[in-house]
């Protein structure tokens, strides 16, 4: 029997109602349903809608996960049918934070709906933070400046994009990985982000590249870590322009030599 059979069964059974009940509920005839529920048939997506419409549980989920080890209330769905999975608790309902290594963040990008991975991952606990669901991203070498080499970045879940408030700080998980930046401004087919190093110009995210959004709300520094004195925007300005300079120099000379 399907992962989607057992959901079916466990989700009917939670509302108690008979196969007879749920067939004139979705628009199926009984003998149809119990098809779909002993595995006989495989739903067709328009079932699949119907059914996902009824019980209020994403496509997804009633595919992918087995819902009986994961309490619906629990439970966040988000746009477009992904699932960002339940929130984990100790059995004094404190709410741990997972922590993902930014070496793994290409099976997160994988993996953010699957719950064995999510409860693979490592996981924290701070008790002033909470009414929210946080999650940790491990900063490698330089993948999140500012924060230096193992410094941990903790987010606050974004629902909607529209929630994105201009000139604050955000973690952004998109097919090309898991990046900290500060959001500018959105239109219909993407945002614009700005790196902290004023220096470099913002660019522009396709929305339909961004998989999940994470407001920054808390940063752990490393044991013994200190802060680099950086030049000011000025002074590094004033170096590169004298670096092209050079380079431009350089390149003249190349090209009297080689008409020479």
């Amino acid at each position: 029997m399907s992962i989607f059979s057992e959901n079916i069964r466990y989700l009917r059974a939670q509302k108690k109602l008979s196969q007879q009940e749920l067939a004139k509920e979705i628009f199926l005839s009984r003998v149809r349903y119990s098809k779909y529920e002993d595995g006989r048939s495989e739903a067709p997506y328009e079932v699949l809608i119907r059914i996902s419409k009824y019980f209020k549980v994403s496509i997804d989920l009633l595919l992918t996960v087995d819902i009986k080890k994961y309490p619906l209330e629990d439970v966040v769905n988000l746009p477009a049918n992904k699932v960002l999975l339940p929130i984990v608790v100790d059995t004094e309902g404190n709410n741990f934070i997972e922590i993902v290594p930014q070496k793994a963040s290409m099976g997160y990008l994988k993996g953010f709906s699957d719950p064995e991975y999510i409860e693979s991952l490592q996981k924290i606990y701070f008790p002033f933070l909470k009414n929210g669901k946080y999650r940790g991203f491990l900063a490698d070498g330089d993948s999140m400046p500012p924060f230096a080499d193992q410094s941990i970045l903790i987010g606050e879940y974004v629902e909607k994009l529209e929630d994105l408030k201009a000139n604050k700080e955000y973690i952004f998980v998109t097919q090309e990985g898991i990046t900290y930046k500060t959001f500018l401004k959105r239109t219909k087919k993407f945002i614009t982000v700005l790196a902290d190093n004023s220096y470099y110009e913002p660019y522009n995210i396709a929305l339909d590249e961004i998989a999940q959004v994470w407001r920054y709300v808390r940063g752990i520094l490393p044991q013994d870590y200190k802060p680099h004195t950086l030049p000011d925007k000025a002074n590094l300005k004033n170096l590169m322009d004298e670096a092209k300079k050079s380079i431009s120099k350089l390149e003249n000379s190349l090209l009297k030599l080689s008409q020479e």
